[in-house]
């Protein structure tokens, strides 16, 4: 099986909608038409990246490409058990007591999105059951597609599961986070911004101003999540102070010199905000 795992940002929105146009005539060689395309909402998008959800189900119903959305709750899962049982590591920025500054481990996308991907594809899709050994004929034998681009070839790894092989079909066709933006908005009228959670520690300070000028109770998720940080981190065994901003403020404390890191590409003479 060919398989999208699909975060709805620019990069595998344009795979699927590649894809999609694959279905009718095969245009980009790279990209398969997908055996299915897998998005896990975690529970705190920002608003545009539900929308852009939408816009990938239509198209593949269009071009009858299976498409399937998994409540994976790592927003809730937080909320509920973090200072009170075990909770998987997000990346927040830290400092300990001496005030050394660190980052805490990143295995969030790990376990709420591939690996939730992996065991639908596998009892779901496959039809394997509980504690079965995997098949030799399904050792390596169905390819998981990622969508990063030119810029993230970095993070291009292998699949730990015996089951998978990775791909990475954007770093093959050499293109950029602008390239998909421009093919998308061109080819299909969509407007399109990156995806993350809307507490990922990875945005910058300009997405949390945006956030609070454009979507207040999306704004007030953030603040009530990062209070929640700071009042349960001392019931945990971590040590160190814990922040969603890069600027290891409160979210609420952050100025107006915070707000000046802006990530923009160019499109067509302007300046485009890339979403984080």
């Amino acid at each position: 099986m060919k398989i999208l795992s699909c975060g709805a940002g620019m990069q595998s929105t344009a795979l699927a909608l590649m894809s999609c146009e694959n279905k009718k005539e095969i245009k980009y060689k790279e990209v398969p038409v997908y055996d299915a395309i897998v998005f896990c909402d975690l529970g705190n998008e920002p608003e545009w990246v539900y929308r852009q959800v939408n816009f990938i189900k239509n198209a593949c119903e269009d071009a009858e490409i299976p498409f399937y959305i998994l409540d994976t709750h790592l927003h809730q899962d937080y909320l509920n058990n973090f200072g009170k049982r075990r909770v998987v590591s997000i990346p927040f920025w830290s400092v300990d007591e001496n005030g050394k500054k660190g980052k805490m481990m990143r295995n969030c996308t790990l376990d709420y999105k591939i690996n939730e991907i992996i065991k639908f594809v596998k009892y779901e899709l496959l039809g394997y059951v509980k504690y079965q050994r995997v098949k030799n004929e399904d050792l390596k034998a169905h390819e998981m597609h990622l969508g990063f681009s030119l810029e993230e070839k970095h993070r291009c790894k292998e699949n730990n599961h015996k089951m998978f092989v990775n791909k990475f079909p954007l770093v093959e066709m050499e293109l950029t986070r602008a390239d998909n933006y421009k093919y998308i908005l061109e080819k299909w009228g969509l407007d399109t911004k990156a995806s993350a959670c809307c507490f990922c520690p990875f945005h910058t300070n300009y997405f949390f101003e945006y956030m609070k000028d454009n979507h207040k109770e999306q704004y007030q998720s953030i603040i009530e999540f990062d209070e929640m940080l700071e009042r349960e981190q001392p019931n945990t065994k971590i040590r160190s102070k814990l922040y969603i901003s890069k600027s290891r403020k409160r979210i609420k404390d952050l100025s107006d010199e915070d707000f000046k890191d802006k990530e923009v590409f160019d499109y067509r003479n302007k300046k485009i905000w890339n979403g984080f």
